[in-house]
């Protein structure tokens, strides 16, 4: 199935068929919630990607909880490269002034929001000579520089990833505070979930919009400016998912593959129902108990 898919894709790097999952084994990420009572699903990694320099030094590694939850290609190029790369072809929209100049964008995925799908606001700002804004944490009456992300139910907005702040002391008030100066990126992770996106049925609408809310104060070591809140507005294209062309998985609305994978999910079935043949009925008898416990517990909180 890998080398058939590699060809339609085009995919010109090798691909590891890891059958009895003896290097997800060796790496730690063999899924230890998902037992050989699960049938087909068991010998399923973690769903990861590992970063590795020329060397073969791991540089970064992105885990989560879900399949339903994957980085942006664009995300793994920027771990490789340590910074954010944007390009010219990312959404962008920009404030400020000649000392505070802040620009936000929408990088990954050709800005488009698909269930699960990472893609990464950037708000990068650029101070000039002698200017600063403050990090966090301030005391009470300071402003710290934030970023604020708003968007339509269904749309999880994750913890920002923040750069590494300075110290400037401030002799006459006998303090230390946190700084930023130069060009820094704030960046925030947004995802949709199939509130908003669904894997399983057609989009309900085209598009989304997203609002950035960025609020600052800068100074320099004489003064300190007004407050101020930059908003930016994105509407950004919803898509789907891309899915295999398999049964069970299609007719939902969402882009089908280009190769056929029903051949290989037959040659998957019978390859693990000869090496645990009970593992298919105990699947079949989990389901229907659970699906049993869910009608229990939705007619006990119905006559509440």
């Amino acid at each position: 199935m890998l080398r058939e898919f590699a060809e339609k894709q085009e995919i010109p790097y090798r691909l590891l068929s890891d059958i009895d999952s003896e290097v997800i084994s060796r790496y730690g990420i063999l899924n230890s919630q998902v037992t050989r009572d699960d049938a087909l699903l068991y010998g399923i990694p973690y769903p990861g990607v590992y970063v590795t320099d020329e060397a073969g030094v791991v540089v970064a590694k992105f885990f989560h909880d879900t399949y339903k939850k994957r980085d942006s290609p664009e995300t793994l190029i920027d771990a490789a490269m340590g910074r954010p790369v944007i390009t010219d072809e990312a959404p962008s929209a920009q404030g400020g002034d000649d000392d505070v100049r802040v620009t936000a964008f929408v990088h990954g995925g050709k800005a488009t929001l698909r269930q699960g799908m990472i893609r990464n606001i950037v708000v990068r700002c650029e101070l000039s000579p002698g200017m600063h804004v403050y990090g966090e944490p301030v005391p009470e009456g300071m402003i710290p520089f934030q970023v604020e992300i708003e968007g339509p139910p269904g749309l999880v907005v994750q913890e920002a990833s923040k750069p590494p702040t300075e110290t400037m002391r401030l002799e006459s008030m006998g303090m230390e505070l946190p700084i930023l100066s130069g060009s820094f990126d704030v960046v925030v992770p947004v995802y949709p979930t199939g509130e908003l996106a669904s894997e399983t049925r057609p989009l309900d609408m085209t598009h989304a919009e997203i609002e950035v809310r960025v609020r600052y104060q800068a100074c320099n070591d004489e003064v300190c400016l007004m407050p101020k809140t930059e908003t930016f507005r994105f509407e950004l294209e919803l898509d789907v998912v891309d899915i295999p062309k398999l049964g069970m998985h299609m007719g939902h609305g969402q882009r089908e593959g280009n190769f056929d994978a029903g051949p290989h999910a037959l040659r998957l079935m019978l390859r693990k129902l000869r090496r645990h043949p009970m593992a298919l009925p105990r699947f079949i008898w989990k389901n229907i108990k659970l699906e049993r416990e869910a009608k229990r517990r939705a007619k006990e909180a119905s006559s509440d």
